[in-house]
């Protein structure tokens, strides 16, 4: 294949890429081959039964073990013989034409040389499986701490406007949550809303110490427990314009309580006594905090958000401290 011509291919697929915010090297086949350009989409519009198996073949992406993966099927099951580019250019062309969103021009490349090399040649990771019938999703392109892993065989993730759980062990789907309608808590806390909320749309979500923490676009916090599957807590963080809930941290404290910090686009970062359910500080910054992290000894948070400088904390008072 001449590469210009793959060159060309990878540019229409990464322009479907770029309107869905794919990752690196991620490829949505079942978009891709059906897209505009495709020969073989378009052999399949001219009619016939043979061109529609064709196109079924094609686009029936299936699960990946690790056993196929060793004998050389893609682990993303795309079927790269039956496309007009190979995984090899489609990922080169990539790596040379698509353009990250960055605030900040070659933030990347300046990161990047702070930052440790790793060797290509090294084994970081080994491939287990991959399933196609986990379908997460996200609403909007920054926002995607939307995917918890608590042990090697309990995944929770968004997809759509439900909390889902899969299992790698059983290969189990089940919904442990669902936003599309009305949730409410069974319980009853001070400060809680107990008429719930209706249709919250998730722009983040935590799950951890047995507790599913689900944030809002209006600043909506819901809180459900793993072990009952009941809601506890509702509670609207802020009422300002800029109330987005970017990230939820679920830590302990020095004395071991169950805690959980708030980032919110109204500039604040807020923690909740998760055993009582109450609010317990709310430190204030100049811009919109995008995640807080407890350092291990849970004296030090550090705050990033749209700004060039990320804060180290106290995080009795919220004082900066760095």
């Amino acid at each position: 294949m001449a590469s210009s011509a793959a060159s060309e291919a990878a540019g229409r697929m990464m322009d479907d890429d770029h309107d869905g915010w794919a990752s690196d090297g991620e490829v949505d086949v079942e978009m891709e081959v059906g897209g505009e350009g495709h020969g073989l989409d378009a052999d399949r519009r001219d009619g016939g039964a043979d061109d529609d198996d064709a196109y079924s073949l094609v686009t029936r992406v299936s699960d990946t073990s690790a056993a196929e993966a060793r004998a050389g099927k893609d682990i993303q099951g795309i079927p790269w013989d039956r496309l007009n580019i190979t995984r090899q250019d489609y990922r080169k062309a990539r790596l040379e034409q698509y353009k990250n969103y960055e605030n900040f021009p070659q933030s990347g490349e300046l990161m990047d040389k702070l930052c440790k090399q790793v060797e290509p040649s090294s084994k970081y990771y080994e491939f287990q499986n991959n399933t196609r019938s986990v379908k997460p999703s996200f609403l909007h392109f920054q926002l995607r701490n939307l995917l918890w892993a608590t042990s090697k065989h309990d995944v929770y993730f968004m997809s759509e406007s439900t909390v889902g759980h899969w299992s790698p062990l059983s290969h189990k789907l089940s919904t442990v949550l669902d936003f599309s309608g009305h949730v409410a808590p069974a319980e009853k806390h001070p400060g809680s809303l107990l008429e719930g909320f209706s249709g919250v749309q998730v722009s983040t979500l935590a799950v951890n110490e047995g507790l599913l923490v689900a944030g809002g676009f209006q600043g909506e916090l819901i809180c459900m427990g793993l072990a009952d599957r009941n809601v506890k807590f509702c509670t609207r963080t802020t009422l300002s314009d800029n109330a987005i809930t970017n990230a939820i941290d679920i830590h302990r404290s020095t004395s071991g309580s169950l805690r959980i910090t708030v980032s919110n686009n109204d500039c604040g970062v807020r923690e909740y006594d998760m055993e009582r359910f109450q609010l317990l500080n709310h430190f204030r910054y100049n811009w919109p905090v995008n995640h807080t992290s407890v350092s291990p000894d849970r004296k030090l948070l550090a705050v990033v958000g749209d700004d060039r400088d990320a804060l180290l904390v106290d995080s009795r008072n919220g004082k900066v401290l760095s």
